[in-house]
């Protein structure tokens, strides 16, 4: 049996004839830079997530960009994220001239830990950075408490995590700011890039919509410094037509992760660490990651069933030779380094069939019991 990590065919044959009408009809009205399309998703998402403004950005990482842009992050500042995390986390905050301050996770949700975060705080510190991984989100509670007392900005780093919640609250509703990407793989995806930053504030709302067009208000006078950076019209009508269905296909990963955990359970027992949900939190599943012993050989014996895997991430940012600058070496985020050695992302997508996870439980518990 083959089973692929994503597969996007099913769901684009469901949806096929509103897609291609709703493209079609960007093409008959010749609409195609900040639209009716992506005035639509902006306002829909920013309701979405409870808050006032969406701002479509041609990606997610110009999403992280053009925000640190907007809250003045500079040369001299100080930003704290994670290290386990995709490079655009910290590539954003290194882009501004700031410093990347990495900090360590929570072993058991692979997120930020805020305990490393408050032992990093500095008088040059002007950010935290919260990476919601996986789509479960990061102990905001703590991290907000943090950020008042030293008064700093929080960017919630979304881009696997909408539709997410922690105690009742939305992606978006507890940041500054809040990151979307819209990548092909992500829950809500489009068929290309396209990102959206969120916010309820209204100053910094309209200061990020102008940096995404050069820093141009009006037109051709330009006040700062900005990106050519908008969310394409074509893109926005795709995602128009998924986003009604985004909460059922969240509650599809949900239930593709609870049959994980249960034939994992049933197989192999504790060889195998399952994703932990903290009882708070709605956890979205972008991604099913597992912790396992002799993570590369399984994943190579899986790969020889037919089963694909994959590895998010096998190298710490801290540990990244572009980062050498900062001075990190081996042993100083434990569990960040732990976490890159054993965590493995197995097929998760909506219209995963049982049959199919149950397939590839029972080629690791065959893994194991040799």
């Amino acid at each position: 049996m083959q089973v692929p990590m994503l597969d996007l065919t099913e769901q684009y044959q469901k949806l096929k004839s509103e897609i291609n009408a709703a493209v079609e009809e960007v093409m008959t009205k010749a609409h195609f830079i900040l639209g009716p399309n992506v005035k639509k998703l902006e306002s829909d998402v920013a309701e979405y997530s409870n808050s006032k403004h969406g701002i479509g950005v041609a990606n997610g990482s110009d999403a992280l960009n053009i925000s640190l842009m907007g809250l003045g992050v500079g040369p001299g500042d100080e930003v704290i994220a994670p290290s386990f995390t995709f490079f655009a986390t910290a590539g954003a905050i290194a882009r501004t001239g700031a410093t990347p301050v990495f900090v360590d996770i929570d072993p058991k949700t692979f997120n930020i830990d805020p305990a490393a975060i408050e032992k990093a705080v500095t008088d040059k510190t002007k950010a935290i950075i919260p990476v919601h991984l996986y789509g479960q989100m990061a102990d905001m509670d703590k991290i907000k408490e943090i950020a008042d007392k030293h008064n700093l900005y929080i960017v919630e780093d979304a881009a696997q995590a909408i539709g997410s919640e922690y105690k009742g609250k939305k992606v978006g509703e507890l940041g500054t700011v809040a990151c979307y990407s819209f990548f092909p793989t992500k829950n809500l995806g489009a068929y290309g890039d396209a990102g959206m930053i969120i916010t309820a504030d209204d100053e910094i709302g309209e200061k990020l919509r102008v940096i995404r067009v050069h820093g141009s208000k009006p037109k051709y006078y330009h006040h700062v410094l900005g990106y050519n950076s908008r969310l394409d019209e074509m893109q926005a009508a795709i995602l128009n037509v998924k986003f009604p269905h985004l909460n059922d296909w969240s509650e599809k990963r949900k239930e593709k992760a609870a049959n994980y955990t249960k034939l994992l359970k049933e197989a192999v027992g504790d060889v195998v660490t399952t994703p932990y949900e903290e009882e708070f939190n709605h956890h979205v599943y972008h991604q099913y990651t597992i912790r396992v012993p002799q993570r590369d050989e399984l994943q190579a014996y899986l790969k020889e069933q037919g089963v694909s895997t994959m590895i998010y991430y096998p190298q710490p940012l801290h540990l990244q030779p572009v980062f050498e600058y900062l001075g990190y070496k081996k042993g100083d985020l434990p569990e960040t380094e732990k976490a890159a050695a054993e965590a493995l992302s197995l097929p998760m997508f909506p219209e995963l069939k049982d049959e199919q996870q149950a397939y590839v439980v029972e080629k690791i518990r065959e893994f194991y019991n040799k």
